[in-house]
């Protein structure tokens, strides 16, 4: 059964129901405390007690700096969401640590930004060091990686898509709200990922909605890809994709064959004066609620809630 872990600025805590049992550690990043897993054990073997979750200012609980690699386009509502047809290659991107936020901070759109939008995601925490040419398969797992977050990809539309740039698109500070729980999970609670369902709403309204079932580059695949290139260690994070239902949309095929026909700077101010019709991007005052769980509750990863604000 998979423990739940949340951070605030003193202490890491083993929550359980409504209450939280201080880890006794000295540990300060996450992959300190991943190295700890005894007083992490000890935490969720004590009895009742404890501090309400509700009085506890919950931080993220991926520390950084780490790294923090994105897969594109991974589950096949968002590819037919996207325009894709067809297999669709791999794709990694990178994503700034200091873009990781807390799972109830604000998310500040920046003044430049106007297309801004969400992407709850899966997010796998490393438990131990990936190296370059690892090959992953299902059973070892449990060998790299130690829990799962939830995410939001929160994303830059107009930066993405006229500069080509998903650096710079989902790397501004805010971006990344992570938590609130770390799930530890044990061996056998990983043939359970695929029960996994993500959700996210914005004002209450249902915008994304699937499970694991619907991902096309599972975690073992993503990792052997990611280690053909590229070494992870302790703590670092892989965000695994989102499903279909961002505000982003492709145009419909016949628009999009026209659209290629004009020159970039005409075809793109023809695409956002269309996007500026779409009500779903994300605007001063909004509240995005994330999950993800397994029906039974076995990896419950918490509820995420974050306002979003203009940049001043």
């Amino acid at each position: 059964m998979s423990t739940n872990v949340l951070r605030t600025a003193e202490n890491w805590w083993v929550v359980r129901d409504e209450h939280a049992v201080r880890i006794e550690t000295k540990a300060v990043t996450t992959a300190e405390l991943l190295a700890d897993r005894e007083a992490v054990r000890e935490a969720a073997a004590c009895g009742e007690g404890g501090t309400p979750v509700a009085d506890l200012a919950a931080l993220s609980p991926v520390t950084t700096p780490c790294r923090v690699v994105a897969q594109m386009v991974n589950y096949r509502s968002h590819a037919r969401d996207s325009g894709f047809t067809g297999e669709i290659p791999p794709t990694f991107f990178r994503k700034a640590s200091s873009s990781v936020g807390g799972p109830y901070g604000t998310v500040v759109k920046p003044s430049h930004v106007e297309f801004l939008d969400y992407e709850v995601e899966l997010g796998l925490v490393m438990g131990a060091p990936l190296p370059v040419g690892t090959v992953v398969t299902e059973p070892d797992l449990p060998s790299y990686v130690a829990g799962l977050v939830l995410i939001n990809d929160v994303s830059a539309r107009d930066v993405q898509l006229t500069k080509g740039q998903f650096y710079e698109s989902k790397s501004y500070p805010t971006f990344t709200p992570t938590g609130p729980y770390l799930a530890l999970l044990e061996p056998e609670d990983f043939p359970h990922l695929l029960d996994l369902r993500l959700r996210l709403s914005v004002d209450g309204s249902p915008r994304q909605d699937r499970t694991l079932a619907d991902m096309i580059v599972r975690p073992a695949q993503a990792l052997t890809l990611l280690a053909r290139f590229q070494n992870l260690d302790p703590g670092d994070l892989l965000l695994t994709g989102t499903p279909g239902g961002t505000a982003l949309k492709a145009p419909p095929k016949p628009v999009e064959k026209i659209g290629a026909l004009l020159p970039p700077s005409l075809k793109w101010k023809a695409f956002f004066n269309s996007q500026a019709r779409n009500p779903n991007y994300l605007h001063e005052g909004n509240v995005i609620t994330a999950t993800i769980a397994t029906p039974d509750r076995r990896i419950d990863l918490g509820e995420q809630r974050t306002p979003v604000t203009e940049a001043r």
